[in-house]
């Protein structure tokens, strides 16, 4: 049962990811990692006239905050005092803006003035006994945030082939020892297929080293849940929507928690796609739909971070459509 003395939710850089949007009363706002909806609460607080569409695949995310009066069984939520929370992952950005007028058939006329992600893992699912997303607890390891569908980390563990598994906990999680456990993880499941994330730390143990435990199994875990809910490509199928959905001098809010989804936004920032190519016109003008408003990100202040711990790795990078 998940721990209910815990806050679901503590938004990170709160403030200064709202600023960013620079919010225009009457305008077309997206919040596309509703969570605990902090964030998409702050922005009704200033929003006066305008829209606001929250998107969140997890049934919890719905369940557990007050604006949304979505059931479990609906779609949508029905749209109330300019709030519409849509219950899909962001990648579908593009299509459901399209759903609801914000943009036109062909990519044309967007009305979207701004969007907001926040793309950590949410405090409630790190608290969560029963998901299996962190190490502290002996749980069925499942990391799916969107709990019908897909594989469950236990399914890759006992399923994917050594040089894979390798690849995602090195790719992932940057772990250096990701050959040696990947080759304990296929050893392990031969015997003992792999149901929790008990089972899991026992063979991290196994290699990692013992004075940086904690912090290596913590990449590891990341790796897995990266994996089983497809988050990078996720990721840059959000942004590629984005472009096409903000409105000239339309603003992107992004908060990231690690290097690899910090490296996939700035370079979206800068050369508007996740590779980082710049591509240029006949005349050597460099053609990127977005660009940066601030030269380097945004950090949590000093005091954010003793308050809230889950804000210390965050970076905040803010664009705006050309």
């Amino acid at each position: 049962m998940a721990n209910e003395t815990t806050t679901y939710h503590v938004p990170v850089l709160l403030n200064e990811s709202i600023e960013g949007l620079e919010l225009k009363d009457g305008g077309v706002y997206v919040d596309v990692t509703f969570g605990g909806g902090g964030h998409s609460r702050e922005i009704l607080n200033r929003l006066k006239g305008g829209k606001l569409y929250s998107f969140d695949q997890d049934k919890d995310a719905a369940e557990n905050a007050d604006m949304a009066t979505k059931s479990a069984n609906q779609e949508i939520a029905e749209s109330a005092n300019g709030f519409t929370f849509i219950a899909s992952n962001f990648r579908y950005l593009r299509n459901w803006m399209r759903y609801y007028g914000e943009i036109e058939a062909e990519d044309e006329n967007p009305k979207v003035d701004g969007i907001l992600a926040d793309l950590g893992v949410s405090s409630h699912h790190l608290d969560d006994d029963t998901r299996g997303f962190s190490f502290r607890f002996d749980s069925p390891i499942d990391m799916r945030m969107n709990k019908r569908a897909g594989k469950t980390a236990a399914d890759i563990l006992n399923e994917y082939d050594e040089e894979r598994l390798a690849n995602i906990i090195y790719i992932y999680g940057e772990v250096k020892q990701s050959r040696k456990l990947a080759s304990l993880i296929v050893k392990q499941r031969q015997t003992t297929p792999y149901k929790t994330t008990g089972d899991l730390v026992k063979t991290c143990e196994q290699c990692l080293p013992r004075e940086r435990a904690k912090k290596e199994m913590a990449k590891v875990f990341q790796a897995l849940r990266i994996e089983v809910n497809h988050e990078m490509d996720a990721l840059k199928e959000m942004l590629e929507a984005a472009i096409k959905v903000l409105k000239p001098g339309g603003r992107l809010s992004v908060i990231t928690y690690h290097s690899l989804e910090d490296r996939i936004v700035k370079n979206f920032i800068k050369t508007g796609n996740a590779e980082g190519k710049l591509k240029q016109d006949l005349f050597g003008r460099v053609e990127a739909p977005l660009k940066a408003v601030n030269r380097k990100p945004i950090l949590p202040t000093n005091e954010e971070q003793e308050c809230n711990p889950r804000s210390r790795s965050a970076k905040l990078r803010v664009a705006v459509k050309g």
